[in-house]
């Protein structure tokens, strides 16, 4: 029966699997499935690509993947919204390792398509219930303390299609609006510092540059906790889909209050909601009454192989991978189920294991080709436990949009595909 197997089972049959590969002779060790070209190329034959000299280098002046990875890039569903500037694309999770995801692969969410801003024209407006108003140039702001931090941005529409029915067969389309990222910046709470807040203010109001002039309050205490003003991700400035020069960060929160492009900071004793933050970014419920001003992304986790995009190609021994994430902090632990919740198994985490931040985890598995409904459940520090489609129902109904962290459960087929269901 397909199931789990322990640590120490899994390094035993590796290592069986390894002598088997070595004790047979030149590239039998393939099998069937190889071609004629991967058995030449397999020692001790000589491939083609170590008989000449390869290119010098900066013959690429900005580094590029290898061709054999093109099909690793960010998709969009093209019926998903009106226009591709008012649109998303998804990040392949698929195809990604580790829990930084590369700056070329960050997911895209746009409300007046990418503005392209010029760094030396651009300034940053901090004022409002401030004792010393300022516009800050780039260069001003490099100025400041800086720090670096891992961080992951989740749009609250992520999953938001799974609401009523299993519907996209792709691990892209049903998570890839989430993406995780070092950011280098500024502590917003050095500038509300800079500026000296007054004793009324209460709450803050970050503008962006784009057509949209997209906007968003938040409430101090959080911006004086752990929001940070970026102008790098990754080791190298901000990409303009990223909201180069500057962009708000507001860890663990959904990803529309990390407002892109920011040209402007107010401070006040009251929300200034917009019409899009009091009708966009609310949901009716059940009862009759609203759900607004939702902002954290809680807790969630979803296999990434096997998936729709990674079948399981033959019977065998496996290592089952997933990323886990919480906006109120760490990840605790991760359990994951053969057989559709009914028998649960701890899954390893990886280090490191971030607060607000994605985390890797594994667990051995042997398939014996039978079906099987795979699924992952995590819980962050604070005891909060991610729930199913139906329990989340119960609560929201069919309508929702928004914050759909239900447990993801992928149908294992005997042919070894997998397809997006939804159990209950």
């Amino acid at each position: 029966m397909s199931g789990p197997i322990r640590q120490g089972h899994w390094h035993k049959s590796r290592r069986s699997i390894l002598r088997i590969g070595a004790a047979m002779a030149g590239g039998a060790v393939l099998g069937p499935a190889a071609g004629a070209a991967e058995m030449e190329n397999s020692p001790p034959g000589e491939p083609d690509w170590t008989k000449a000299i390869g290119a010098g280098v900066v013959d690429r002046p900005y580094g590029r993947p290898a061709e054999f990875e093109k099909d690793v890039i960010r998709r969009n569903v093209p019926w998903l919204t009106a226009t591709p500037e008012s649109s998303v694309s998804f990040t392949p999770l698929q195809s990604l390792d580790g829990i930084i995801t590369p700056n070329g692969l960050f997911f895209e969410r746009y409300h007046a398509g990418r503005a392209d801003v010029d760094p030396h024209q651009h300034r940053l407006l901090i004022h409002g219930l401030v004792e010393r108003p300022l516009v800050l140039t780039m260069d001003d702001i490099m100025r400041f303390p800086s720090v670096s931090r891992i961080h992951f941005i989740e749009c609250p529409a992520n999953g938001g299609m799974e609401w009523r029915e299993a519907q996209l067969n792709s691990l892209q389309f049903t998570h890839g609006m989430l993406s995780c990222a070092e950011w280098t910046g500024v502590k917003l709470s050095t500038l509300l510092d800079e500026v000296g807040l007054k004793k009324e203010a209460k709450w803050v109001m970050v503008e962006g540059a784009d057509a949209a002039r997209m906007n968003r309050s938040l409430p101090l205490e959080k911006c004086l906790d752990d929001c940070l003003v970026v102008y790098g991700q990754n080791g190298e400035a901000l990409r303009p889909e990223q909201g180069y020069p500057l962009r708000l960060l507001v860890p663990g929160w959904e990803g529309n209050v990390s407002v892109k492009w920011l040209r402007r900071i107010k401070i006040g004793d009251e929300p200034w909601f917009s019409r899009e933050e009091t009708s966009k970014y609310t949901e009716l419920m059940p009862d009759g009454k609203a759900r607004g001003f939702t902002w954290v992304n809680e807790a969630k986790s979803v296999i990434t192989s096997p998936c729709p995009e990674k079948p399981v190609a033959a019977p065998g021994l496996y290592e089952v991978r997933g990323l886990a994430w919480s906006g109120h902090g760490k990840v605790k632990a991760v359990d994951v189920s053969f057989d559709g919740g009914v028998n649960w198994h701890s899954a390893q985490l990886q280090e490191p294991i971030l607060s607000k931040a994605l985390t890797r985890f594994t667990i051995p598995w042997r398939w014996d080709g039978q079906p099987a409904l795979l699924e992952s459940r995590v819980v962050d520090e604070t005891g909060y436990v991610q729930p199913t489609i139906a329990e989340l129902r119960k609560v929201r109904g069919k309508n929702p949009i928004y914050h759909n962290n239900s447990i993801q459960t992928w149908q294992i087929k005997p042919d070894g595909k997998v397809f997006d269901v939804q159990l209950g």
